[in-house]
């Protein structure tokens, strides 16, 4: 009793048992979903009957993940202007999805990314290509999250150390897309946005209360931020001007690049859009979560540089680092309490983003691949489509828990985020894009736009000045080549290969169809 009562009195205890109130919450809308979820459309997609503002928050909490929270603040904490520039380009980002992906996504798709590629192009050979783009974008976001958790965890609970906080994310995520599907993962990311919103509204307020809420002292202070250098030695920089990060403003370009067009091509993104009705309650959510992420991206400017300014570089970098720069300041500032609820709210964060994830991956591999590629959609497979999801969720969890305790808590998580974006933007973006605009495209074009797009970002990757010390790429993030590589790749395929007169053909009824709605997947009646 008295190990109990010492347990609940440390900081740790009180995060504790708030994670666990979050969980317990979550796994019961999980017992309750997993009812609801019978059938195809209502495992992959809730039924098609999540409203406007449901999904509207329901995409904020996908979309405001442990890089946005943890991630972003740590980035501006520590680098200033340089860091603030992930807010800039997450935020403008969804106006691509908003004017060019979101309605003809909705109208022309049934389950995932590839249902609007199939529709015109032949589906076996695009299919599996977009199947391995979703699958190797869906896990390099999941690591970040999964880094987050990690460091997030060992710093709030004593004893428990970065793997096990790891392992176990990985098996709560799984446990909500194997048994509940769709629905319970809308209504964790649901959750999840109202109580991010809530914590970052009142710790933005709690910042700008030191400076009497005059937003001339906040930036001032920026321009005096003390903090040591690799040497020892003090040194005072001004948090406003560019190139603490960044030395090259090519990096700063590229990094917009990847951000702002890799969101129309993020997998968990664009399913999101069909678990609605129709395409005016897809555009009408869209407009929701940017309202939403809008607000929460200019609060980022107050917890991220306020945690700069009242705490210092020193004092986070000793503190659990960069990824620990958010809830270092709720400590600082509200102290204990205040502290293990933002910190929760993180946990919940990567949570919801983390399932958001899998279902995305296990969705594209059981209904793009399993289903479509290798038994050419044949109804007795069709069926089993739910059973090969829910493995899938499983040995794509497994390889994210591996892959980030072999990482380590230190890597940034925005910074791993970035590079998602940088793969979504250069694979999956032009073969989107070029399918519904362009009526000359054909199957040997999008398989070609996916497979230089993975393949050139991950490679520019591999040689950039984050993994390599003798980069063979100069810039951070592969983006400025790696998006023209993927629409240069798309367009020479397209002329090299052969005339798809049936491609040519459903052009007509994929526009018709893609803005008017006129034969699109529609809601599970009860």
């Amino acid at each position: 009793m008295t190990l109990w009562i010492s347990a609940v009195a440390l900081p740790g205890g009180v995060a504790l048992w708030m994670f666990l109130g979050f969980v317990a919450a979550t796994l019961v809308i999980t017992y309750f979903s997993a009812k609801k979820s019978l059938g195809s459309s209502a495992y992959f997609a809730a039924g098609r009957r999540i409203t406007g503002w449901q999904n509207g928050l329901a995409v904020a909490g996908d979309y405001m993940s442990a890089a946005s929270f943890l991630g972003i603040a740590g980035m501006i904490a520590m680098n200033g202007y340089d860091g603030f520039m992930y807010s800039v380009g997450f935020l403008v980002a969804y106006l691509t999805v908003l004017l060019i992906v979101a309605e003809p996504l909705r109208n022309a798709g049934k389950y995932t990314m590839a249902d609007i590629l199939a529709y015109r192009l032949s589906p076996r050979p695009v299919r599996a290509m977009a199947s391995l783009s979703t699958l190797i974008i869906s896990v390099f976001y999941m690591i970040a999250q999964m880094v987050g958790a990690g460091t997030l965890v060992r710093q709030l609970i004593p004893g428990v150390s970065y793997d096990v906080a790891v392992v176990g994310v990985g098996v709560l995520m799984v446990v909500y897309v194997v048994f509940g599907g769709m629905l319970a993962t809308t209504w964790v990311q649901i959750i999840k946005a109202v109580l991010l919103m809530s914590g970052s509204i009142f710790l933005s307020i709690l910042v700008m209360s030191k400076f009497d809420f005059s937003i001339g002292k906040f930036f001032e202070s920026l321009t005096t931020i003390v903090s040591t250098n690799a040497d020892g030695q003090e040194i005072t920089r001004n948090f406003l001007t560019p190139g603490l990060l960044f030395k090259k403003p090519w990096d700063q370009v590229s990094l917009g690049l990847a951000l702002v067009f890799g969101t129309a091509g993020l997998p968990h993104i664009l399913i999101r859009f069909y678990t609605v009705p129709d395409a005016k309650v897809a555009r009408s959510s869209v407009v929701w979560a940017m309202a939403l992420i809008g607000l929460f991206y200019i609060m980022t400017t107050f917890f991220g540089f306020g945690a700069a300014s009242l705490l210092g570089p020193d004092h986070i970098a000793t503190h659990g680092g960069t990824n620990m720069a958010a809830p270092e300041l709720a400590r600082v500032l509200g102290g204990e309490i205040f502290f293990a609820f933002i910190s929760a709210v993180a946990f919940a964060t990567i949570l919801a983003v983390e399932a958001g994830l899998t279902i995305s991956a296990s969705t594209s591999f059981a209904h793009d691949f399993f289903s479509n590629v290798l038994f050419h959609g044949k109804e007795h497979r069709v069926g089993k489509e739910i059973a090969v999801a829910r493995i899938t969720a499983l040995v794509v969890g497994a390889l994210a828990i591996v892959i980030a305790i072999l990482l380590g808590p230190k890597v940034n998580v925005a910074f791993l985020v970035g590079l998602a974006f940088a793969v979504a933007a250069s694979a999956n973006l032009p073969v989107i894009v070029l399918s519904i605009f362009w009526k000359r495209f054909n199957t040997t074009g999008a398989v070609a736009g996916l497979g230089a797009g993975l393949l050139s970002s991950i490679l520019l990757i591999l040689v950039s000045p984050d993994f390599m010390a003798q980069p063979l790429f100069p810039l951070k993030n592969p983006a400025i080549a790696s998006i023209p590589i993927g629409f240069l790749a798309a367009w020479i395929g397209t002329l090299l290969g052969p005339p798809e007169p049936a491609a040519d053909d459903r052009f007509a009824e994929l526009q018709v169809r893609g803005n008017t709605g006129l034969g699109a997947e529609k809601a599970i009646e009860h």
